[in-house]
């Protein structure tokens, strides 16, 4: 018997019956053969983390723009918090970790240059519209691997698209991810935000942290064990409705004082010019863009080789690539 075999064993008698298990996954585009010590959601998880895609998240927005202080969060802090809190979901409801953590490190693969106000430029730019969820499965299934794509297990792919949007997820794993997800940014903007001095503690609305908690640590840890008490042994991973009103008041009011506030405008036109500069120009020179998106210019057209392009892109590659095309060098004769 191999190491992974124990482990798919395993698996069927620590597992909940509501848990997807690696000897049961619907498998992958292309076939592979076994491997004799990972799992399939094993070897997920493992693409995931070695892809270039992953690696860039470090350097793209989550909420504040090219923030000086060390400590902010980026896309890729954010992704490993929404990893970490979907798995304690996983472990205490006795689901699967390993896809749990595959679709969590995967979840943001396809996030633009400058956080949602990247997303919002190409959405208006591109014809059918733009939504990172998509792009992130875009990534994994065709972006990656010089477009031949991660060839992930379809439950891995099923959790990285639906981890946001009206569509949900059909594994119970991708829904630790998609409850995981908004955890994690609620509590983490607030904290980015008071260190930024765009909130003060005292401006949080009192209701909600008398039902959350006053410190960002309470407030997760209420958010995970009353979950975790509600939907222990039951086909769905959801909130109380105390607890879930209560974290849907604290986000609107992130959205009214954080997120669309007046302090961005200024530079959410900014990096909606640039974004919109860079889509409109590889548009009109396709013949500019890398080898392998030329390849997508006269398979899917210049409009989607050019979103693929740029949304890529990490916030300060777009800003070099923008000066590059638009700014004039210093003119020095010798």
């Amino acid at each position: 018997m191999t190491i992974r075999q124990r482990q798919e064993l395993e698996e069927r008698a620590r597992l909940s019956s509501f848990a997807a298990l690696s000897a049961e996954s619907a498998g992958r585009a292309h076939p592979i053969s076994e491997d004799d010590m990972r799992t399939c959601y094993q070897r997920d998880r493992d693409r995931i983390i070695h892809c270039k895609s992953f690696r860039r998240l470090k350097y793209k927005t989550q909420v504040f723009l090219s923030p000086m202080g060390d400590h902010y969060r980026t896309r890729l802090t954010h992704t490993l918090e929404v990893a970490q809190v979907a798995r304690t979901l996983a472990r205490c409801l006795r689901l699967n970790e390993d896809l749990t953590e595959a679709i969590a490190l995967g979840h943001d693969l396809g996030h633009t240059p400058f956080g949602h106000i990247g997303e919002s430029a190409l959405n208006h730019l591109m014809p059918g519209g733009f939504k990172h969820n998509i792009q992130s499965l875009r990534m994994a299934e065709r972006l990656e691997n010089e477009g031949k794509g991660l060839n992930l297990c379809k439950e891995t792919l099923d959790g990285i698209r639906n981890h946001s949007g009206q569509d949900e997820p059909a594994t119970l794993e991708g829904w630790c991810v998609r409850r995981a997800d908004r955890i994690a940014y609620i509590n983490h903007d607030i904290d980015d935000a008071i260190r930024g001095g765009i909130l003060k503690p005292f401006e949080l609305p009192r209701r909600c942290l008398s039902v959350l908690g006053e410190t960002h640590g309470e407030r997760i840890n209420t958010m995970i064990v009353d979950i975790v008490s509600h939907s222990t042994d039951r086909p769905f991973v959801d909130m109380s409705e105390e607890v879930r009103q209560a974290s849907d008041e604290l986000r609107e009011f992130l959205f009214a004082y954080v997120y669309h506030d007046e302090w961005r405008k200024k530079e959410e036109e900014r990096c909606h010019y640039i974004i919109s500069a860079l889509f409109e120009h590889y548009l009109a020179h396709p013949e500019q863009l890398p080898a392998e998106y030329l390849e997508i210019v006269y398979t899917e057209g210049p409009e989607r080789a050019a979103c693929d392009f740029v949304g890529c892109m990490t916030d300060r590659y777009a800003i070099d690539q923008f000066t590059a095309l638009f700014i004039p060098n210093a003119f020095d004769k010798k």
